[in-house]
């Protein structure tokens, strides 16, 4: 949120201090004394009476605690002193909770003069407020309390006052409070307000609570000497209110710099303020000078606020974007941010001009997930015109990207049995400028139940206990178009829609102990609002004695709906073979084992027995042929044909166990050769021929724990004719004497390397000299220390940089076999990507971060990005450089880190379109 420069409320944390101080005063007459530890004294004071002493008892004026010491019990004595009965309860002579307070040397009193002291590090409690200080002087006479530091033998100032209340924390040179006249006064005090630090030469609290400050300075460095402040010469504090100063100026590094204010008035209340927010400025090469991110925040309030901001140049360029944020504690947050944007590039009439206009919709809103157990609504909107994201990208992910999701989710459940989710998408391609919107898509699915399964079964469970039902409902509005025609005249013709049930009807039982048997009944239904015809239509064409024609599709709106069905059973089993191996690092190979064999089956729904789901039409050669009338649909329609197919598949896998020093339990490590390797293939008994599938074999594996492989092929057992088709029925074996013919296969290999210093870290050595020793030959070093530093210097340098990097590597090839006329014909492709980032620090205050790439197609770099940061504590420094490509620029500046002072800040660049 927008803040503005607070400081702090220094009249309540006075009359605290004060009032809390003013307890000792009471300690004579009530107060029963506690012996603390051996090196300090801690006393604890409840009723206490603001005109009783002690008797004046005592051959000396003055009284010393030491860790022996108690008082005499005072508890019973009267307050006749004060003319008041004991037990009598003023409010202005009692406090509301216990004051304990210690001192690590000793207690003084001087009764005569009415005064006390503690010294070495005393501490007073009062509530949530503390003072601690090297030494207190509490002087009742004229109701004065001064706590100050002391020197040390080397002159420095140790303990000095430190007072703390509600979190705040004041520290100062020497305090000094009247409790009575409600004034005080503190030397070169620090306190902390926010983000900022404020300090005071010297500090008066009036009467009205009103703070006067003479010779100060506003920072947000933490340190007591800043490195930057404002310096003014008198300030007013007004609590809750405003602040008020005289003539200031920036002074960095103790230089005094020309940015000078006649006088400033700052707001000084609690919470989100409204304000101006101020514009960076600068010069382009082709748009002139401009203004940019200036605009006003406006703080509606707790739960909502709006940025408006800007940018415009002098050659016509401009951009507005507004981004509205909200939220609700423990329900939701979310934030709506639009922009759009004119781009004018160069001068009018330029060979190099260009002019453009685009749009960005972002929203983003998410749900406490507290807030609703049953159900939850989300959205992430991502929509932007083609061109926008290439002259205003919010992002380098944004520039980089070409494609753009988008969605928005409503989900809920009935008794966690019934489960409903509703769901809109939107997806562009920034550079074909395809889209495809789904409004709406309606999910409905049940949890799995079991409709003959007894509530309390009795015995062994039957298996038709184990059958199982489940129920799911899709359906969607859709259509793929472009974006220039997504809402025309025909937008609502053009959209496909449809809903599809699904009923899947399963159970399982073993068979022989170790073979698990599955069957299931899956039955499909789709309805659809429109279905398609087809015609051949003749066209003669006018001077030749030839007829030519093309096929007309027709739209014929109207509810209807198809049906299938289909019946599937498997079996499937695992196996384990181990070999166990006596000698060497391998301790044993396991070989698993996953055969499976199923059929399914359905009937020919092409027949109209099943329905009238496909028709006949007539082709340019006058034969007939059938098309189905839900070819278009969503969810297609029926399968034709009938299936009877066996399926075989065998998956594998293998494994060996190494020796390993790490594992002190079993002293072994189990490492993965190959993760799955299968090989499936399936027999259609329904055909006439050409029975038998191509054989498949995929597997794949990681090595290195980076590296990942995967394989994919195809093998078929039958013979092309001279077109390079699968048409005869005839064996490889029985014509080329071989089993398999290759026809596509493709390996991808990935590596996702992550490494970093930490991967290279040694074990401390003792013998290593301290961090802090800087390499080189020290001034005063001796012949003997110099051969020790040339033969070892790992022991005087820190060689351990802290550093990052990220390797990203795929390699990608696919090869096609084609037989035309018998020539044998290969097709390969080879694709290979490469992106690699980091970053490494040079010192603890220098930083390094680069991401690039490698474009094999192209032999050239893809977009590359050099970022180096100095940390300068209340300071940074970043310089940013794209050396290359369309985004190719530089960017330089320092600033203050405080997000208070963000506009205090020094920027030089030189921008991509300036190129």
């Amino acid at each position: 949120m927008y803040q503005h420069i607070g400081l702090f409320r220094l009249h309540r944390h006075f009359f605290l201090a004060g009032f809390l101080l003013l307890c000792l005063f009471f300690l004579w007459n009530n107060s029963p004394a506690q012996v603390a530890a051996p090196d300090s004294v801690s006393i604890e004071a409840r009723t206490d009476s603001l005109s009783s002493f002690l008797p004046d008892s005592l051959l000396s004026d003055t009284l010393t605690l030491q860790a022996d010491t108690l008082f005499p019990d005072t508890l019973a004595m009267d307050s006749a002193a004060s003319g008041k009965p004991a037990g009598s309860n003023d409010s202005d002579e009692m406090l509301s909770a216990p004051v304990k307070y210690k001192a690590k040397d000793s207690i003084r009193f001087e009764v005569a003069t009415r005064k006390v002291y503690l010294y070495e590090d005393a501490d007073i409690k009062y509530e949530d407020i503390s003072l601690k200080s090297s030494l207190v002087d509490i002087n009742f006479s004229d109701n004065t309390v001064f706590a100050e530091g002391k020197l040390d033998t080397l002159g420095k100032l140790l303990g000095t006052p430190v007072f703390e209340e509600g979190g705040q924390v004041f520290e100062s040179e020497t305090m000094r409070y009247n409790f009575k006249s409600k004034k005080g006064i503190i030397q070169k005090v620090i306190t902390e307000d926010g983000q900022g630090y404020l300090h005071g030469n010297r500090i008066k609290k009036m009467p009205n609570d009103d703070v006067n400050i003479k010779i100060g300075k506003y920072t947000t460095c933490n340190h007591k000497h800043p490195h930057y402040e404002f310096r003014f010469q008198k300030a007013k504090v007004i609590p809750g209110k405003k602040i008020v100063t005289g003539p200031a100026y920036l002074v960095i590094a103790d230089v005094p710099t020309p940015l000078y204010i006649p006088f400033g008035i700052f707001p000084n209340k609690t919470g989100q303020r409204s304000g101006i927010i101020i514009p960076s400025y600068g010069e382009s090469a082709n748009r002139g000078f401009f203004f940019e991110n200036g605009g006003y925040y406006w703080a509606i309030n707790d739960r909502m606020d709006l940025t408006m901001t800007g940018d415009i140049y002098t050659r016509g360029s401009w951009a507005l974007e507004p981004e509205f944020r909200y939220r609700k504690r423990y329900k939701y947050n979310g934030t709506l941010r639009l922009a759009y944007a004119f781009n004018r590039i160069g001068e009018e009439g330029a060979s190099n001009f260009q002019e453009d206009k685009g749009f960005s919709i972002y929203w983003s809103h998410r749900q406490d997930a507290k807030a609703r157990p049953n159900s939850s609504f989300s959205a992430s909107v991502n929509i932007s015109s083609n061109s926008f994201n290439k002259y205003n990208p919010v992002s380098t992910n944004n520039y980089l990207s070409n494609t753009f999701q988008s969605s928005v989710a409503y989900q809920t459940n009935f008794d966690q049995k019934f489960f409903l989710t509703l769901n809109s998408s939107y997806t562009q391609n920034t550079l074909d400028r395809s889209v495809r919107l789904t409004l709406p898509q309606l999910n409905f699915n049940t949890n799995t139940f079991y409709p003959f399964k007894k509530k309390n079964r009795e015995g062994k469970e039957k298996w038709y206990e184990r059958v199982s039902v489940k129920y799911s409902m899709n359906a969607q509005n859709t259509i793929n178009t472009y974006d220039t025609l997504l809402f025309d005249q025909d937008f609502a013709k053009r959209m496909k829609n449809g809903m599809k049930h699904d009923i899947p009807i399963s159970s399982s039982i073993k068979v022989l102990k170790y073979f698990n048997l599955s069957n299931s009944v899956r039955y499909t239904e789709r309805w659809y609002s429109s279905t398609i015809r087809k015609y051949w239509v003749d066209e003669s064409i006018i001077g030749e004695d030839t007829t030519a024609g093309y096929v007309q599709k027709d739209t014929v709106y109207g509810f209807s709906a198809n049906r299938d069905f289909s019946y599937t059973a498997s079996l499937n089993t695992r196996i384990y073979g181990m070999f166990s191996l006596l000698k060497g690092p391998i301790k044993a190979i396991r070989l698993v084992h996953n055969p499976s064999l199923s059929f399914t089956y359905h009937p020919d729904f092409a027949d109209p027995f099943w329905g009238a789901y496909y028709k006949y039409r007539t082709d340019e050669e006058g034969t007939e042929d059938y098309y189905s009338i839900y070819e278009d649909g969503i969810y297609g329609g029926p399968p034709e044909g009938v299936m009877g197919r066996v399926s075989f598949s065998l998956s594998n896998n293998l494994e060996m166990k190494v020796r390993s020093r790490k594992d002190t339990v079993t002293g072994t490590k189990k490492i993965k050769l190959i993760e799955n390797f299968t090989l499936s293939m399936s027999y259609d008994m329904a055909k006439d021929s050409l029975n038998l599938s191509p054989l498949s074999m995929s597997g794949r594996t990681t090595l290195f724990k980076n590296l990942q492989i995967t394989y994919r092929s195809s093998w078929d057992p039958y013979i092309l004719d001279s077109a390079g088709t699968r048409n005869l029925n005839k064996f490889e074996w029985d014509v080329n004497h071989r089993l398999f013919r290759l026809e596509n296969t493709s390996w991808n290999v990935g590596l996702n390397f992550r490494l970093s210093s930490k991967d290279f870290k040694k074990k401390d050595n003792k013998e290593a000299k301290p961090k802090d020793k800087m390499p080189g030959k020290p001034k005063n070093a001796s012949q003997a220390e110099i051969d020790q530093i040339e033969l070892y210097p790992e022991r005087y340098v820190d060689w351990s940089i802290p550093w990052n990097l990220n390797v990203r590597y795929s390699l990608g090839y696919t090869a096609t076999h084609r037989y035309p006329n018998y020539v044998h014909e290969k097709e390969s492709n080879l694709v290979q990507t490469l992106s690699f980032s980091g970053d490494f620090s040079v010192t603890p205050k220098w930083k390094v971060t680069f991401r690039s790439g490698y474009d094999f197609e192209n032999n050239e770099l893809t977009y590359t990005s050099i970022n180096i940061i100095r940390d300068l504590h209340c300071w940074e420094m970043s310089f940013n450089w794209i050396p290359m490509g369309f985004r190719k620029q530089w960017n330089f500046q320092i600033n203050v880190k405080s997000s208070i002072l963000q506009d205090l800040k020094l920027t030089k660049k030189k921008d991509w379109r300036d190129f």
